[in-house]
């Protein structure tokens, strides 16, 4: 198949992406978090790994998965061969979780021409389509242009002067047991609390067995937190999740929305009870 892929939706099926995998611009991204290159895993064909944490991630910040430069990104984005005109459909190991947050990087950087595969790995191996063992991309650089765009990332001062003032609706994606003080965080040394003001959707409301609702849940589950004409700031306990209420807000057609880069853990560091 040689025709060029326009993608028209957040999500795709993996049924598409088997259909779609040897059409010239598509280009398929692993974006699982925490995983490192190891030739005995399986991945769908032609895939790339996006390595979020080292790759596409500022290194430097004292706070995890850290949004990256204009710069560091187009490098790392042309090294997979990513080009201006490619069809980028990204994947993780989980269903949908650290995928969302690669597809919400490259449209804060301008590029719009990609989904999250719906299910992710789990579903494409349910489904018993073709699988290679892990391979690291040696091809061709791309041409992939990074433009910044303002508004997709806010960051501590950004959600200080929302939760202050009440500016924006800030929704946080933790579970409903770390939201309400119940459960302990996962990352050592980080204390309990909640963002003033914020209100509490857990990303799991948004997915069935790791597949992203129809789209009439999705928009009564963001019903009940926001209206359509909010302004809107995801928080998650790091950045990735959030993305995955980003995701379904965009399906729902939700238009003012936007991650908080730092989220809980920045929050819940830098300021103390």
């Amino acid at each position: 198949m040689t025709s060029k892929v326009l993608l028209t939706s957040q999500v795709v099926s993996v049924t598409w992406l088997n259909e779609h995998l040897q059409n010239d611009n598509i280009i398929v991204l692993d974006g699982t978090i925490n995983k490192i290159f190891d030739s005995s895993l399986k991945q769908i064909p032609k895939t790339r790994f996006f390595d979020i944490k080292q790759k596409f991630s500022d290194t430097n910040n004292p706070f995890p998965s850290a949004f990256p430069s204009e710069a560091q990104f187009q490098k790392e984005a042309r090294a997979l061969g990513v080009n201006q005109d490619s069809a980028i459909v990204v994947y993780d190991d989980k269903g949908i979780y650290s995928s969302a947050r690669v597809w919400w990087l490259f449209k804060a950087f301008g590029f719009n021409n990609i989904a999250v595969l719906n299910g992710g790995f789990p579903a494409w191996l349910k489904a018993e389509y073709p699988t290679e063992s892990m391979t690291p991309y040696s091809e061709k650089k791309g041409d992939f242009i990074a433009n910044l765009q303002s508004g997709y990332m806010k960051f501590f001062d950004d959600v200080k002067e929302a939760s202050n003032n009440n500016t924006h609706t800030i929704i946080d994606a933790r579970s409903s047991g770390r939201f309400n003080c119940i459960d302990a965080e996962p990352r050592k040394g980080l204390r309990m609390g909640i963002i003033p003001n914020s209100v509490n959707l857990p990303y799991t409301d948004l997915l069935e067995d790791g597949v992203l609702k129809p789209k009439k849940d999705l928009a009564k589950a963001l019903y009940m937190v926001a209206n359509k004409t909010d302004d809107i700031i995801f928080s998650c306990g790091s950045g990735i999740t959030a993305c995955i209420l980003a995701l379904g807000a965009e399906v729902s057609g939700y238009k003012n929305i936007s991650i908080y880069d730092g989220s809980w853990t920045e929050w819940g560091t830098l300021v103390k009870e």
